[in-house]
């Protein structure tokens, strides 16, 4: 831990499964809901093919709907496997899999079971973070934006910064360290900027059955078709105005517009949808941010970094320049938005998911027979 634990601060162990569908990560994290105290072990459990072949074909789909009820099972016994292999922690931050997002429509779908977790764990959980801020009119994502204000603080950055985590989708945190509180006005604004890493890797498994393009070497061998770049691009998403969301699979067609070309040219050219996509989302922050810190699987493709670097106005680089841990990330964030839920702390605002005013959130699993 970098720091002593202060008083008040707990030992929270946070989860994440994204929509990349690779496996699932944990890690550790002290905070008082608000200030960061240090980090801890982290820990990683791998989807098997077979197990990442019955999640996948629960996406989209609700509770009651066929291969939800096994998938759901798949998530909280994998969850389970993981956390029980970490030491002592005072809570659990479960976030669960998005199976489906419609947050205007019929809500927010995240598979697993808290209360299962918490037996298993002995530990109390916090799960279902998004359920509250959608039944409050927000978007219900992304809820990572108040962690990364506490990071901002963290790095004693001294001004605007910007995170951008790229996942199955892609999103993006303006932060002004100098706000005193995430959700104070001008402190945050936080949407998903469009598809990211779920089109490449969904293209190579289709085509060529590799689970991701490793360090994006097959787009880097690509060619970039402009003209699907400019059709994509002018889509209705990225003309609205944030925050705004998006499920993984809100871009049905980017399959079939790049469907005629080549391996190479369409793993190519859809890396530069997704750099273009955040291009058009930094013009609808408050100012160019100093620098763009850039997290999750997305970083490792080399043909994504580049792409960002030629696009962008300001300087890209992964987390990692600042010691932060880009793997673990999200992880960290669902731990620190545990505890802010356990204090009754907003995890949501205007200014991150369009809810009318902060929101707290979250549900709270005990072990069975345990004093609450």
């Amino acid at each position: 831990m970098e720091e002593e634990k202060a008083s008040g601060a707990l030992t929270a162990l946070g989860t994440m499964s994204g929509t990349s569908l690779d496996g699932v990560d944990a890690a550790v994290l002290v905070t008082d809901g608000v200030k960061i105290y240090g980090f801890g072990p982290t820990g990683y459990r791998a989807y098997g093919a077979n197990e990442a072949a019955v999640l996948r074909g629960a996406l989209g789909h609700w509770p009651g709907e066929e291969g939800v009820e096994a998938a759901a099972e798949l998530v909280t016994a994998a969850h389970a496997d993981l956390l029980k292999t970490f030491g002592e922690v005072d809570l659990i931050g479960f976030h669960g899999q998005t199976f489906a997002h419609e947050p205007k429509g019929r809500g927010t779908f995240q598979a697993g079971d808290g209360q299962a977790i918490a037996d298993a764990t002995g530990r109390p959980v916090v799960w279902d973070f998004r359920s509250a801020d959608v039944a409050a009119g927000g978007e219900g994502a992304p809820l990572a934006p108040v962690y990364h204000w506490a990071l901002a603080r963290w790095i004693k950055a001294e001004a605007p910064v910007a995170f951008l985590n790229l996942g199955g989708v892609g999103n993006l945190t303006w932060v002004d360290p100098a706000a005193p509180d995430p959700f104070a006005p001008g402190g945050l604004l936080a949407f998903d900027t469009g598809p990211a890493n779920a089109p490449v890797n969904d293209l190579v498994a289709r085509r060529l059955g590799w689970s991701q393009d490793a360090d994006g070497a097959l787009a880097a061998s690509g060619r970039v078709h402009p003209n699907t770049v400019v059709d994509m691009l002018s889509h209705r998403y990225f003309q609205r105005t944030p925050p705004k969301s998006l499920d993984r699979d809100a871009f049905p067609d980017l399959a079939e517009r790049v469907m005629g070309m080549t391996d190479a040219d369409a793993a190519a050219t859809l890396v530069r949808i997704a750099a273009e996509a955040v291009a058009a989302g930094l013009a609808w922050c408050p100012s160019v941010p100093e620098r763009i810190l850039v997290t999750g699987g997305g970083r490792h493709n080399k043909a994504m970094m580049a792409a960002l670097a030629e696009v962008l106005p300001c300087a890209v680089v992964p987390v990692e320049a600042v010691g932060l841990d880009g793997d673990m990330l999200e992880a960290q964030a669902f731990a620190y938005l545990a505890v802010r839920a356990l204090h009754g702390l907003p995890l949501s605002g205007p200014g991150t998911t369009g809810a009318p005013e902060p929101v707290p959130g979250g549900r709270i699993s005990w072990p069975e027979g345990s004093w609450k």
